[in-house]
């Protein structure tokens, strides 16, 4: 069997991935994409069929998939992408922000020559996006900006975790990133976030990054949260407006 190696943005070394870790690699950047969707089946056959390989690593990538929370193995009924309850997500969101604002704060402190240089070049490439339009192209800038930041903050632990929480809730930040059109106020609020970090304003980054996690638009979610009675209540309204839980059924949310 052919043994190919990982690269990490992060600067650690090299490890070899076995059959099943590549295929998870695989399954996990179509979720990430969102070519697979929350509530997609996971057919163990076609994706052996889709990546030329037996079922055997398939089940095993899908196991290490689930222990991640990404996707969710139901007895007698197979695998499916994971979606989330909008409770749920409100957490997940509100741990990233913990999470990246740390990032941000020990950025702050930390960062050298070279991160401060890496995070101006994709901060300009989320500001040519934007004059672009280019929806996509900034879901991929905006990640790597936000990537600069956790290499910044030099701590291995801190990042891992904050890299695991950013992938969970991935599918959904980019959903809510297309439908309210958060394009120019994200490289904005970038913009700001970039200046408290080289000018060594640790607590200013800290709370800017949880404010740019935790949004207005987030703030919705919440809001229908501490509102409800009941999830099946909450998706009872049709009107087509993005807060509306309607909305939020289609997005994938239950």
């Amino acid at each position: 069997m052919r043994i190919c190696k990982s690269t990490n943005t992060y600067g650690a070394k090299e490890m070899p991935l076995s059959q099943a870790d590549r295929l998870r690699t695989k399954i996990e950047d179509d979720i990430l994409a969102f070519r697979l969707k929350p509530g997609d089946r996971l057919d163990e056959s076609k994706l052996a069929e889709k990546y030329g390989t037996s079922r055997t690593p398939v089940r095993e990538a899908l196991r290490q998939l689930s222990s991640n929370g990404l996707i969710e193995i139901r007895p007698h009924k197979g695998a499916i992408v994971a979606v989330l309850s909008i409770r749920d997500l409100v957490e997940l969101f509100e741990v990233m922000a913990e999470l990246e604002g740390a990032c941000g704060r020990l950025a702050a402190k930390s960062c050298l020559r070279t991160d401060i240089e890496g995070l101006r070049q994709a901060l300009e490439e989320c500001k040519h996006l934007v004059e672009a339009n280019d929806t996509a192209g900034y879901h991929l800038a905006n990640e790597a900006f936000h990537d600069r930041i956790y290499k910044a903050s030099h701590n291995a632990c801190l990042i891992k975790l904050t890299v695991a929480v950013r992938n969970r809730a991935s599918p959904y930040r980019r959903l809510l990133l297309e439908q309210v059109n958060r394009l120019e106020t994200s490289a904005v609020e970038h913009e700001k976030i970039f200046d408290a970090i080289v000018n060594g304003h640790a607590d200013l980054a800290d709370t800017l990054l949880q404010s740019h996690i935790v949004n207005k638009d987030i703030r919705r979610v919440i809001s229908l949260v501490s509102n409800r009675d009941s999830d099946t209540a909450m998706f009872e309204s049709k009107a087509p407006r993005f807060d509306d839980a309607s909305r939020f059924a289609s997005l994938g949310f239950k």
